[in-house]
């Protein structure tokens, strides 16, 4: 299992490849419901995109450090662990900042550095505990979020009220611990105590890439994986009663449920391409090898083509006005264009690809 395996490639290229269609409409006024975050509770598909990610995030440690582990010292494989996680949260601080460069208005929580905070964490984990130890310390640190979430009285609220944003622990401890700009006046969706669902969302991904490198038949690990990824859907849609399923807090309903549905996901791809003969759909598996610098490149690009400097107009808006002269609905008009803006994002992709060339933060 030391070779790459596809499906992972395949999984991960999916959710970047959303990732990036969901975050560049043509226009954030016309938007199909399913392509938008739930506004508090609840789900949508994009949803699913993050958690998937941060899935594979630990899916991934433990197929790349399984049998690496045995070659070099702790202290060295943490040193590694230490500056991969720096350098991802390096590029993130300076995604939020370009190209204006205000280094007064810093968001120092966002996308990558949530990646590079939960990878710093799930990766110390495996590096120093048990295989065994770690699905138990997902549903540890699950439960202990929830009991916190749901009963532990907020400081000058009370009873914590999980039907809007203002009144649990997530808003309040954002709300003074976090430094800079919030993505909410006082509270962020990557804030301080989501992090701990997205760590659970990581570790069982971790849980899963342990059945996937035993050895044994393939059909029954993947059997065994999709069973353990309803039993997880259930688990979640079962909890969600007591804490709703939420993005923004990244709630433990929220965490099993994201984590079941891409368990049963990877089941899927490795089916489908983990197959000698399998080479279709290579332009996915190219996001899949080189996923935080296409996401990097598509952060970047947004300042030239959202920009009216160069032409007067967006490029988006400009997009979207001759599409709908012509009679296209405004959110279908808004979707061509991320769909279009994927394909600008696939040229430098595709060619790290063809040259092999796969730059590892």
């Amino acid at each position: 299992m030391s070779a790459r395996i596809r499906s992972v490639d395949m999984l991960r290229g999916l959710t970047i490849m959303l990732m990036i269609v969901v975050n560049s409409p043509g226009s954030w006024n016309h938007v199909y419901a399913p392509l938008l975050h739930a506004d508090w509770n609840g789900i949508t598909p994009t949803d699913f995109v993050f958690p998937s990610f941060l899935f594979i995030v630990g899916a991934s440690i433990v197929l790349a450090m399984h049998r690496r582990i045995e070659e070099q010292s702790a202290s060295q494989t943490f040193r590694k662990i230490a500056f991969r996680s720096a350098k991802i949260y390096a590029v993130g601080i300076f995604l939020w900042i370009w190209p204006d460069f205000d280094l007064t208005h810093i968001r120092y929580v966002g996308v990558l550095p949530r990646i590079a905070i939960v990878y710093f964490i799930c990766a110390s984990i495996y590096l120093f505990t048990k295989r065994s130890d770690q699905l138990k310390l997902a549903l540890v640190l699950l439960a202990i979020y929830t009991l916190v979430m749901v009963f532990v009285p907020v400081p000058g609220i009370g009873a914590p009220d999980l039907s809007k944003p203002m009144a649990n622990w997530a808003n309040y401890l954002d709300s003074f611990m976090l430094p800079g700009v919030l993505w909410q006046k006082t509270w962020d969706p990557e804030g301080v105590l989501s992090t701990v669902g997205a760590v659970g969302s990581a570790l069982l991904g971790m849980t899963a890439a342990h059945h996937f490198i035993k050895e044994e038949e393939h059909s029954k690990k993947l059997l065994r994986m999709m069973v353990l990824g309803a039993l997880l859907l259930a688990g979640g849609y079962a909890l969600s009663y007591l804490f709703p399923i939420n993005k923004a807090l990244w709630s433990s309903s929220f965490t099993l449920i994201t984590a079941g549905a891409s368990m049963q996901g990877w089941v899927i791809c490795s089916l489908v391409f983990d197959r000698k003969d399998s080479q279709r759909f290579a332009l996915v598996e190219a996001f899949g090898k080189n996923p935080i610098v296409s996401y990097a490149l598509s952060s970047l690009l947004v300042s030239i083509f959202y920009s009216e400097f160069f032409l007067g107009v967006g490029i988006n808006k400009l997009f979207m006005e001759q599409l709908v002269a012509i009679g296209v609905a405004p959110k279908l008009s808004s979707l061509f264009y991320a769909l279009l803006y994927v394909g600008v994002i696939a040229l430098p992709t595709w060619w790290l690809f063809k040259k092999k060339i796969y730059i590892k933060l």
